[in-house]
């Protein structure tokens, strides 16, 4: 039985290393399990916790290795994954700041990543909000009265500054 070779990237360079055949086999899963994971998050961006309850049946010592590998090579990062989903909400849709948080919380990413991100844009996350309420009241002003739309932004999570403010801009 001959020892199986692999080579490892290590800073820039290969380095040969020699395996028993069981370890072999082992790193063999591991990079498999990294190629369906990579798939998985490459047809679209994932977070960590989404990758964890679709891979939740893999062995939890080489998912581990794989999610840790993938989130070094930065394919996997949930910091950047709310920066994306906040733009994209922003360019495409009328949310509140209280509605996108939900969102990306549904996703498993955690709270706290979302609030630094809104707090580091406190300032255009609050103009986003509000231009989000005016574009509402714009659009149900012909069908509701101002105080049921106030209702209806207050429902969806409008700060009432925001809803406020936005009327003050339309009924100046």
């Amino acid at each position: 039985m001959s020892p199986n070779i692999i080579f490892i990237k290590q800073k820039g360079y290969f380095k040969m290393e020699y395996m028993s055949k069981e370890k072999f086999e082992e790193a063999e899963k591991i990079e498999k399990l990294r190629n369906k994971i990579l798939k998985y998050i490459v047809y679209k961006k994932r977070t960590e916790a989404e990758v964890r309850q679709k891979f939740s049946n893999e062995d939890e010592n080489m998912l581990e290795d794989a999610i840790e590998y993938l989130k070094e090579q930065n394919y996997i990062n949930d910091k950047s994954y709310v920066e994306r989903a906040i733009k994209e909400f922003i360019s495409l849709k009328n949310l509140s700041i209280k509605e996108i948080v939900y969102k990306i919380t549904q996703k498993g990413v955690s709270k706290n990543l979302i609030d630094d991100f809104i707090c580091e844009n406190n300032e255009s996350m609050l103009e986003y909000e509000i231009a989000s309420a005016k574009a509402i009241i714009m659009k149900k002003q012909k069908a509701l009265e101002k105080l049921e739309i106030k209702n209806f932004l207050l429902k969806k999570g409008y700060m009432q500054d925001s809803i406020n403010i936005a009327f003050e801009e339309i009924y100046q």
